[in-house]
């Protein structure tokens, strides 16, 4: 009996000791969690096991867009000191060499061919630009031509199996429309912001000639120029150029270039090494009652012509001074800087419906524009 007893009590103990140990190693074979110590009782979700994207994300266009986004750092040799070699300037500031100007800014691949959309004055003046991929790869890159009127550059990288943006409709942006801003803001890395469409067709910002906004509250800082403003697809919408701020930083005020635009002089560019736009040969004003009473007018919005070029293109399809052009193409113009817009949007040398109101009776004109000189006249335009 005693040694029944003894038995049992070796054989207890054990198994006892061979559950403490797998309780305590490895606690999953007894269906348990690791014991982490911790007396608070706390709920966990279990862990997702499904690869779609969270209902509401955007994930799915960041995905699709970013890897089309590059940080592109610039630097330029500042110039030297002209006193630099004056004993006296040396005794009293010491030793002063050129320190290199940097910048930084964003931009966005959109050919296979290594072309990159980004802004004019993010490149303007570099000596150097070198382009980050979000792959990490690092690359020189070169111009191949600017457009300071539109703030729009191109460059060029040489390097295979590029990712590349695809192009959207900004023209079919409507106000409300979600979209997301990626850039490289204050050289932090490669950052998505999210936000909607504020207002379409800004202008009249004194930022470029040709304005015509996409206007979003995405938060845009500095580095974010020459970033995408893509749609919830993923698709290019705008070039992020600009933002309205007190301190520097997003207030929730960002400008970007339409893609339609940029798509323009990205084929102006590199097909002709120049951007061609369209000219008239009018000298425009914004209506006012004084004007419109003026010149005997009945018009309550319009752009007004005080001047027609004598054989220019707007006279030649009977523009006269005292017309009010209402409408260019299908786009109606409400002032100066719409009109100057869109006619220079327009293909020089293809006629193109013009709606003008003279005094009280509506005429359809066609006119074809021609090239629009460099420089560019201050008053005909």
């Amino acid at each position: 009996m005693k040694r029944l007893w003894l038995l049992f009590a070796q054989t207890a103990t054990i198994l006892l000791a061979a559950y403490f140990v797998v309780g305590t190693l490895k606690p999953e074979w007894l269906g348990k969690r690791p014991f982490s110590g911790s007396s608070i009782s706390l709920i966990e979700a279990p862990a997702s096991t499904s690869s779609l994207p969270a209902s509401g994300s955007f994930s799915a266009a960041a995905k699709k867009a970013s890897p089309a986004v590059v940080s592109i750092n610039t630097s330029k040799m500042a110039e030297r000191d002209p006193r630099s070699d004056d004993p006296w300037f040396k005794f009293f500031y010491g030793e002063r060499g050129a320190q290199a100007q940097v910048g930084l800014g964003s931009g966005v691949i959109v050919s296979p061919d290594g072309y990159i959309l980004t802004n004019n004055h993010v490149v303007e003046g570099a000596d150097a630009i070198e382009v980050t991929l979000n792959d990490s790869r690092h690359v020189q890159a070169k111009v191949i031509g600017t457009d300071p009127d539109s703030d729009l550059a191109v460059l060029k990288i040489q390097l295979d199996k590029l990712p590349v943006m695809v192009l959207g409709s900004s023209d079919a942006l409507l106000v409300g429309d979600q979209v997301l801003a990626i850039g490289n803001p204050f050289g932090v890395g490669q950052t998505v912001t999210s936000g909607i469409v504020s207002a379409l067709g800004r202008n009249q910002l004194g930022i470029n000639t040709f304005e015509n906004f996409i206007q979003t509250d995405a938060a845009i800082n500095p580095g974010n120029s020459g970033g995408a403003l893509v749609d919830v697809n993923g698709n290019l919408m705008g070039i992020n150029t600009a933002i309205y701020s007190r301190s520097g930083g997003s207030m929730g005020i960002g400008f970007a270039i339409p893609v339609s635009t940029a798509k323009l002089v990205l084929e102006g560019i590199v097909t002709d090494g120049q951007v061609k736009r369209g000219w008239i040969g009018v000298e425009p004003s914004d209506l006012s009652p004084e004007l419109a009473e003026t010149f005997g007018v009945k018009a309550d919005h319009g752009v007004i012509i005080t001047g027609v070029l004598q054989n220019g293109p707007a006279s030649l399809a009977g523009i006269r001074p005292g017309d009010v052009i209402v409408q260019v193409g299908n786009k109606p113009v409400n002032n100066v800087s719409e009109l100057l817009t869109s006619v220079a949007m327009l293909q020089p040398g293809k006629a193109s419906p013009f709606s003008v109101l003279r005094q009280d009776k509506q005429l359809a004109l066609e006119v074809t524009p021609g090239l629009r000189p460099k420089p560019a006249s201050r008053v005909e335009r």
